[in-house]
């Protein structure tokens, strides 16, 4: 059993690595003349644009969009310096009272020049069409191609500056709070409290008595925290409501599919496809039963090492790894990822009040991207730095083209990150020449697989049964919410795990429900797509690297479909999701073969 003085995490060589936000101002003080500068400057532009913005010239109109994605930069800039202060520390005031500062006037100086974009849509269909095809305006083509979109859904300019008032205590301010609840959450485990991060990483233990006891033990800190948690659920469902109400969309996922430019239509073929496909999920988790050598697997189970070994990564094997691997498939993305870790663009230790998981922020084009990781040095902390670095690598490409175009939707927002990790998997499959340390790898390639396809469309489905009940039951009690995650659960895990009675309330810690509903489909649309095009790249790689560079450098340019369709993939065939399930099945194929051969 897993002693006391094991519980904390050990020395993994991460605890130093901080980031440097000095790129983007010096200091608070730097920030705050700089939004100053800004808030006159988005003045100015009001007065030479506002009213005008349908009888400009297309030489004038491309004039004034980059006067307005500079005055955006300048905007992101000063938010992104907040935020990033303000995630490495949620529970100090004074980083929550700059956050919040900045939000309030980033909102001011927004609806200052909130009215360019409404005058765009005022620009009749016919006119806007023969806009685009204006060589002035075509480096933001695609920005006002997605900006259409929209056209049926945006308010008058009175009613959207009250919308954007209003935002600043409305979701922003409920999401900081769910954020700020649990960095500030404590789990006592064996007499000492543990913070989210360090009693999550437990679940990876070989001793299975201590992962039940953690199980427990996480969930009593969450019932601790479950009145606050269910409230802030609530609000967030009651918002989305109003929000899509207000603006006319048909259903709780329309916004976010607008957003991801994907129809209805492809959203609930993913969907469909990856539910029929449950049965692989109750398949590798029977395997994963055999060979643990277990009557019953529980959820604590699900991420016990095989072998009854846990690999150990310090940072600096962490970082030689993940740069070895890119290096192999492209000396550009070896060399971007290597900036990361030599300029401190990355925070990775793992200390108290720090915001939960992993994120690439992409900064602002004239900058750079950040990176936020929690490193406890197992194997996932690895595939996630090689994950976050592939987001990193693709927004410091995307730069080019300017920040209304690049960032990508969340749904090809994925490829990149998912696309670092299969290099780094493979790479360390090759280098193992022990088959029951590759079965071991690929149990837990497998492991996170199966999490980012079927886990988070089974976590669509959830939130699709909460916000549909939310609009018509009214408000939801934490029982109602866990109801519906424990039916969304065992649907996806077929019996072949038992749930216990404390996994019920595993819904209220989950962040993506809270910062950006609808969101989780795209870890799936990502997955299933890189799949696709590693098996491209494996099958015959001739030039697939520098197009793989390409796409990256493309951002959000263009269209999903036309990017990815230029390295071999057809985003429109309705059988393309069967081919990446297709991939996940071989990879359990190979896992019951090393199975056997280890038998």
């Amino acid at each position: 059993m897993t002693t006391t003085s094991e519980i904390r995490q050990p020395v993994t060589g991460a605890e130093d690595v901080t980031w440097n936000l000095a790129d983007l101002y010096e200091c608070e003080s730097d920030l705050e003349r700089a939004l100053e500068e800004t808030r006159s400057r988005a003045q100015n532009f009001s007065e030479k644009y506002r009213g005008k913005v349908e009888k400009l010239s297309p030489d004038m109109l491309a004039v004034g969009l980059k006067e307005f994605e500079s005055l955006q930069d300048h905007l992101d800039r000063a938010y992104t310096y907040a935020f990033l202060n303000w995630c490495t520390n949620t529970i100090a005031p004074e980083r929550g009272a700059l956050l919040q500062k900045v939000r309030e006037t980033y909102t001011r100086i927004g609806q200052t020049i909130l009215f360019f974009e409404i005058e765009l849509l005022q620009i009749s269909e016919h006119d806007f069409e023969t806009l685009l095809a204006e060589p002035s305006v075509s480096q933001f083509r695609h920005y006002l191609e997605t900006l259409a979109l929209r056209r049926n859904h945006v308010l008058t300019e009175p009613e959207e500056r009250i919308l954007a008032e209003k935002s600043v205590t409305g979701p922003g301010a409920w999401s900081r709070f769910f954020d700020e609840t649990l960095g500030a959450a404590t789990f006592r485990f064996r007499g000492q409290d543990l913070s989210e991060q360090e009693i999550l990483a437990l679940f990876y233990q070989p001793d299975r008595a201590t992962r039940r006891e953690v199980a427990l033990t996480f969930t009593e800190g969450l019932r601790d925290n479950i009145r606050v948690l269910t409230y802030v659920a609530n609000t967030i469902l009651a918002e989305k409501a109003s929000d899509d109400r207000i603006r006319g969309y048909e259903n709780w996922l329309a916004s976010r599919n607008l957003s991801n430019e994907i129809s209805d239509v492809a959203v609930n073929a993913l969907v469909d496809s990856v539910t029929s496909r449950f049965d692989l999920v109750s398949r590798y988790y029977n395997l994963k039963r055999n060979l643990l050598g277990l009557d019953e697997l529980f959820d604590y189970d699900r991420y016990a090492p095989i072998n009854g070994v846990e690999s150990k990564y310090d940072w600096g094997k962490a970082r030689g790894l993940v740069l070895e691997a890119y290096g192999r498939f492209h000396p550009l993305m070896e060399e971007i990822a290597r900036s990361f870790f030599e300029k401190r663009w990355i925070d990775a230790g793992v200390t108290p009040g720090k915001r939960g998981g992993a994120f690439s922020h992409p900064g602002v084009p004239e900058v750079h991207p950040y990176i936020m990781m929690n490193f406890t040095g197992n194997t996932r902390d690895v595939q996630t730095l090689a994950h976050e670095l592939g987001h990193g690598v693709h927004q410091y490409l995307a730069r080019k083209q300017g920040s209304l175009q690049a960032n990508t939707p969340l749904t090809t927002s994925e490829t990149a990150s998912v696309f670092g990790e299969m290099l780094v998997f493979e790479s360390l499959l090759e280098t193992e020449s022990d088959p029951r340390a590759q079965l071991s790898m690929l149990m837990s390639k497998i492991d996170d697989t199966i999490a980012t396809v079927f886990r988070q469309i089974a976590m669509n489905r959830f939130e699709d049964r909460v916000h549909t009940a939310r609009r018509t039951e009214g408000e939801l009690s934490s029982d109602r919410l866990s109801e519906f995650w424990m039916e969304s659960q065992r649907e996806m895990f077929q019996n072949s795990v038992t749930l216990g009675d404390h996994y019920s309330l595993w819904w209220s810690y989950i962040p993506h429900f809270i910062h950006t509903p609808g969101y989780v489909y795209a870890y799936a649309f990502g997955n299933l797509l890189v799949l696709a095009l590693y098996s491209i790249y494996q099958s015959n790689k001739g030039n697939f690297a520098e197009k793989y560079i390409q796409l990256l450098e493309a951002g959000g340019s263009d269209w999903p479909y036309v990017l990815v369709g230029k390295m071999g993939v057809d985003l429109q065939d309705p059988e393309f999701w069967q081919h990446g399930l297709g991939e996940i099945e071989t990879l359990i194929g190979r896992a019951e073969k090393l199975a056997k051969d280890c038998e």
